[in-house]
């Protein structure tokens, strides 16, 4: 009999029993609990000992730690930690499609999906942290967008439509080998927008570190409250996109892109026409547009 695996989203994943637990944490735990996070990509590299000296912890406290979190020790959090890893590719993911619906009915529970996901990026998604991203946002003398593998059309999109409301937005994606001689210039007026959506690369962690290090402030977009990069930006939004489907979905970043580039609007609205303007002259004078009938 085949074992049945976790979704992401269930109670029982690392992330939501972590969530669950962190603000009760002692202090203690509270830094080994940080600890996992900051090397979620790499647990299955270290030992319990490892993870316990990271967090200046003895072993029976890290023990405790794993068991608090609903794990039988720390054997079992690192099978149940390998399980979830598996489970993120696609192709593990390919053949849990309901048997005997009908393609509308599969379409109808997909739409079903995206709505619960938009529904609770309101639900996630604390005030605080939209005004910190709009000011970040606005206030920066340019901003610099990354995003690798799944994040790569969101940051795309990110570019193109932030391009048009505000000067100064460039794609690091779009640098050919070249960021490391931007990301040496960037002082602490300019802002990385760092989209961080599994499954995660190695890359996007050293890209967010260069440019911290370079004085530049980070807004992180994110599908996990509990990103490895959160304690490296100014500001975090979090966007629900794993699903149990082969892909998962992006409607959530899609559409707080596109908010926010409208709030950007509605808070310098004379720039923001008078560049939607230029642009508009611009492509009348290339004729680059068809007219619409």
């Amino acid at each position: 009999m085949k074992q049945k695996t976790e979704s992401p989203d269930s109670p029982k994943s690392l992330d939501a029993r972590l969530r669950k637990v962190y603000d009760q944490l002692s202090v203690t735990d509270r830094r080994l609990a940080d600890v996992v996070i900051a090397n979620k990509k790499d647990l299955l590299a270290y030992s319990a000992t490892e993870l316990a000296g990271l967090a200046g912890a003895s072993k029976a406290s890290a023990a405790r730690f794993f068991r608090r979190l609903g794990y039988a020790g720390f054997s079992d959090f690192r099978q149940q930690v390998r399980a979830q890893v598996s489970q993120q590719s696609p192709l593990a993911r390919i053949g849990r499609a309901p048997a005997r619906q009908s393609e509308s009915a599969r379409l109808q529970a997909h739409v079903q999906g995206d709505v619960a996901r938009l529904n609770r990026l309101l639900d996630d998604l604390p005030e605080q942290a939209l005004e910190q991203a709009l000011a970040l946002l606005v206030q920066a003398r340019r901003v610099w967008i990354v995003g690798y593998r799944n994040g790569c059309m969101t940051a795309f999109y990110a570019s193109a439509l932030l391009s048009q409301v505000r000067p100064d937005v460039n794609l690091l994606n779009e640098l050919s080998g070249r960021e490391a001689e931007f990301l040496a210039d960037l002082p602490d007026k300019d802002l990385l927008l760092a989209v961080d959506f599994r499954r995660r690369t190695s890359r996007l962690p050293r890209v967010v570190a260069a440019a911290r290090s370079s004085g530049a402030r980070v807004l992180l977009l994110t599908d996990t409250p509990l990103s490895a990069l959160a304690s490296q930006a100014a500001a975090v939004l979090h966007c629900p996109s794993q699903t149990e489907q082969v892909f998962d979905s992006y409607v959530t970043a899609v559409s707080l892109l596109n908010f926010l580039a409208t709030a950007m609007a509605a808070r310098a609205p004379r720039q923001a026409r008078d560049r939607l303007s230029r642009i508009e002259r611009l492509h009348a004078a290339l004729g680059d547009l068809e007219t619409d009938s």
